[in-house]
């Protein structure tokens, strides 16, 4: 097909250069020989009339003319492959979608599980790929690589829709056999004790509760740093450790490993759980009936600070 003299082929090829920006890389990510991306890159050049990429040193660089185009045409082909997927009628038993959410792993803890199970006994055709928070959340979905995002309100984006999910309080844990803690901490032993916390992905992006302490400029005694929230708590078993933690995961925690839970001395704020999608999805009824199936399903489990038995 051709629009304007542009044969529109070409633009799952353009795509693919400007995010690869490697001829190699973007053949195999659209499954195309390199010999024939390469003749794609040609004509898209002559088209533009511009080089789009050029070789310098071991690399390829995108013109100034290729960098104005990365957007447009991933959102032309994002909003393109969200429409090709809107059907007239949605039918759970049937459908067969393969659903991406990203989330942090105390969300895939204490929300996910129900969700799938609930989803596959009114879907089991649906399928689920839950991916962490390591890299940059927002950025894909925007790029068309994640159905649904699982996060706290304040890293949201505002170009997109969302619901609350629930509210979560932080509290201090410690090991449930440490004899110089009963069942409160002041706020001297609180800074004075070792601590542990978590760091995420290549830029060691620092909890909520590092955030807040670091914004009234109070230091912690950081002793041991994990990657994932759920290794918080296995840390400080065991040990004469403290962690500041989400409630809902402590009280998870509790019941499986030597843990107690304390209020934390320093009064942390709630955080908000949101669950977002993309703008291109906002009519696509496959994605507007799992996201009532997720918000029914927070809210059933999340009404109260405890979890259900």
């Amino acid at each position: 097909m051709r629009f304007h003299k542009f044969d529109m082929n070409l633009l799952v090829v353009l795509d693919a250069l400007l995010t690869e920006k490697n001829i190699t890389m973007a053949g195999e990510k659209i499954f195309l020989s390199q010999s024939a991306t390469s003749g794609a890159l040609a004509r898209l050049r002559e088209y533009f009339d511009d080089q789009l990429l050029v070789q310098v040193g071991r690399k390829m660089l995108l013109t100034p003319l290729a960098e104005s185009l990365v957007k447009p045409v991933h959102d032309l082909l994002l909003q393109t492959q969200s429409t090709l997927e809107i059907k007239p009628t949605f039918s759970p038993k049937e459908s067969n979608r393969h659903i991406t959410c990203i989330m942090s792993d105390y969300t895939a803890t204490i929300v996910m599980p129900d969700v799938i199970r609930h989803v596959n006994q009114l879907a089991p055709g649906i399928s689920f790929e839950v991916l962490s928070t390591d890299n940059s959340p927002v950025e894909e979905m925007e790029h068309g690589n994640a159905d649904f995002l699982l996060m706290p309100e304040r890293f949201h984006s505002s170009n997109h829709p969302y619901v609350e999910l629930f509210d979560e309080e932080f509290v201090c844990i410690c090991c449930k056999n440490n004899p110089d803690i009963s069942n409160s901490i002041s706020s001297k032993d609180f800074f004075s004790m070792g601590h542990v916390t978590a760091q995420f992905g290549s830029s060691k992006r620092p909890t909520l509760d590092s955030i807040f302490l670091n914004e009234i400029k109070k230091e912690r005694k950081i002793e041991v740093i994990v990657s994932s929230f759920n290794m918080i708590p296995i840390s400080v078993a065991g040990t004469n450790r403290i962690a500041i933690i989400q409630k809902r995961l402590a009280q998870y925690w509790e019941k499986i490993i030597p843990i107690k839970i304390l209020p934390c001395p320093i009064q942390i704020p709630k955080i908000t759980w949101i669950l977002q999608w993309h703008q291109y999805r906002a009519y696509d009824p496959c994605t507007l009936w799992l996201k009532d199936i997720i918000l029914s399903t927070a809210k059933s489990k999340c009404v109260s600070n405890k979890m259900p038995q």
